[in-house]
């Protein structure tokens, strides 16, 4: 029987434009326990120790912050971004073309 070494998303983060697009993944799926899991894997990538450092935060409270059902704070979420060298940045839901726009009206 063959044996298959678990898979482990960390051991493929090696560049930004992956950790990006793996974090824009996460933060698509409505389950935000996914995200903080997400935001996990990319600290390991990058190295809790070296993270802690950065944050101010101890190793033991980012494993906190990051397991799935916390709830960590704002500024914390922040804190480990910055560190991780990763901008959130806010979208339109829908692009302009395709949303909603009220029917113009005309003086008769």
């Amino acid at each position: 029987m063959t044996k298959f070494a678990p898979f482990d998303a960390a051991d493929y983060l090696t560049d930004e434009q992956t950790i990006a697009e793996y974090l824009s993944a996460a933060l698509e799926d409505p389950d935000p326990d996914l995200f903080l899991v997400a935001v996990r894997d990319v600290a390991r990538a990058r190295g809790m120790t070296q993270l802690a450092r950065a944050t101010g935060l101890g190793r033991e409270s980012l494993y906190k912050a990051l397991t799935p059902g916390a709830k960590p704070r704002y500024d914390t979420v922040l804190k480990i971004m910055r560190a991780l060298g990763v901008k959130l940045t806010a979208l339109p839901a829908q692009p302009a073309d395709t949303a909603a726009r009220p029917e113009a009206t005309h003086a008769g």
